[in-house]
Parts: C-alpha cells; structure tokens; sequence
C-alpha cells in the first residue's frame, strides 16, 4: 500500500504560442480545467496504475473543491479527504507550444493540512508501506509525516517541489529525494555540477538522491551505486505533472517489489507519456501503454 499526503489543486491552463513576457498581453490559444495538485497526481498515478492507495489531502469550501470531490471519489480516493474552511488550491498554468509550463500555484485549503490532521490519520496511513510527499502543504506536515514514517521503517519518497521553504532537517528521515535540476540547484548551489550537487545532498543526510532531467534522462546516486537510465523520445504536448507521474509510477513499482532500475525504467515510460497529452491527472498512462513503451 502507498500513503500520499499532499496537496489537491484545480488546474487553470490556458495554452500560449510562447511565454508572455513582462509588460506583454498575447491572446490565449485555449483555457482549460483540469484537477491537479502534486499531491493528487501522484496519488492518481498510483491507483489508476492498480496499487492500494491512501491519500491524505484538504479540499476547501468552493466550487473548485466539489469539482476536485467528484474527480477523487470517481476513482476511490475519497477516503482520506478533510474539509476546511477556505478557498480550494489553484495552480494557473501557462503552457507554450513547445509543451514547456510555467505555474503559480495558490495553496488555499492546503495550506491546512496540519501535523494534527496527520496525527489524527495516524493509524490508517501506517498501513502503508511507502510515503509520497511533496512541498504543497505546509512544511513542518511534510517533516512531521516524513519522520513519523521514518521511525516506523517505511520507505519515505519525497519531492521538493517547489522548492522554496524547505528545511534541510527533513533530509534525514527522506529515503529517496527526487528533485528535477531546478530544485537540485536551489537545494544545494547553483555552480554546482550533477555529481558535487548529489554528494552534498547525501551530505546533508539523504541516502538516495534520484534527479529528473526531463529529456536527458534520470540520474540516480545512492551510497552504495549510481544509474543512468535514458529518457523516452517522444513529441511533447503538455509537460504538466510529468514529474508527478514519475513519482507515482516508481512508487508503484517499488510496491510490486521489482528492483531499482526496472522501477526507474518503468516510471521514465510513464512521464514520457505523460507529456504527449494534456492535462495533469487527465495524462496518466494506462498499465498497457507503459508496457507496451518499454517493449519497443
């Protein structure tokens, strides 16, 4: 079983021929809604790809909310939502043609996920066996979750994305941190190459350090070895929640009990196809596809 404690948003995507600049007004090419929220993608992968998952998440008092409602208990995610008092969370999106994105992301009800809420869910989310964390809600949850799951021996997962507010101290309960180079950067120094960036984040405590390079592919370094594994070629539409996928997917296969690089092979087919087609949750492959990538 996979707990994800995280964050749920509506999607605002309105896609662009190319990233309006400062003091630029350009006519949008469409606007859409989509569900969203790290949190929620990466549970969504989780279940729609046929693993037990629990995930923990506040929605707010909206209609943003009731929409993100019927989205999670369409799939039987619905078992661990609160509700508060506040507007729902908002991501606005800006896609380009290229499928690059550019997000702002309002936190509204998740800015209420307390350490309180978690205690309170404390006995259904040990049943797991790995914790998917991100940085949408507010950080002393994500730390307070991280090492609740570290004292119980459970595998914790966790995204810095975004990558702003985070306490280095959380790095010791992580198993496996998962930033793309953005976050690596802002995390560790920007002057620092791919391998000092990794041997400072172990440094600082974390043992398994698993970088998302996007169409360069994956770089993993635990203390023990290091994995490049080859991104997919494919032709980008969306890149919206394709780092959200990967970790959806990987956490899956970690959960089946396959070993590290056919789990780094599997979620990098995932987020490939994730990124030709729109939306965040709306892009998560089926099973089938997935196979079906790794076989050619």
């Amino acid at each position: 079983m996979i707990a994800v404690i995280g964050s749920s948003n509506i999607d605002m995507v309105i896609n662009v021929d190319d990233f309006t600049l400062p003091g630029q007004t350009q006519k949008g090419l469409e606007l859409s809604y989509y569900p969203g929220g790290k949190g929620a993608n990466q549970a969504v992968t989780a279940k729609s790809l046929g693993r037990d998952v629990l995930f923990l998440t506040c929605l707010g008092n909206d209609g943003n909310a009731q929409m993100m409602k019927r989205e999670l208990e369409a799939i039987d995610l619905g078992n661990g939502i609160r509700y508060v008092d506040s507007p729902n969370g908002v991501a606005l999106i800006e896609v380009s043609r290229s499928g690059e994105n550019r997000i702002i992301v309002y936190p509204g009800a998740n800015s209420r996920l307390s350490p309180d809420i978690i205690d309170d869910s404390r006995e259904s989310l040990l049943k797991a066996d790995i914790l998917l964390l991100q940085n949408e809600i507010p950080f002393e949850s994500s730390l307070y979750a991280a090492k609740l799951f570290n004292e119980a021996g459970k595998t914790v997962i966790f995204d810095p994305a975004p990558s702003s507010g985070i306490d280095k101290s959380i790095l010791q309960y992580v198993d496996i941190i998962t930033p793309n180079e953005t976050e690596m950067a802002e995390l560790t120094g920007h002057n620092l190459g791919i391998e000092d960036a990794t041997a400072k984040l172990h440094e600082m405590g974390c043992g398994n350090v698993l970088l998302k390079r996007g169409n360069k592919g994956i770089f993993f370094s635990g203390r023990s070895k290091s994995l490049v594994v080859p991104a997919f070629k494919v032709r980008a539409v969306d890149s919206t929640a394709a780092g959200d996928v990967f970790n959806g997917a990987f956490a899956c296969s970690l959960d089946r009990g396959l070993d590290l690089r056919v789990s780094l092979r599997y979620a990098s087919a995932a987020a490939a196809l994730s990124v030709t087609r729109r939306g965040a949750q709306k892009s998560v492959p089926r099973n089938e596809e997935i196979e079906s990538l790794l076989g050619e």
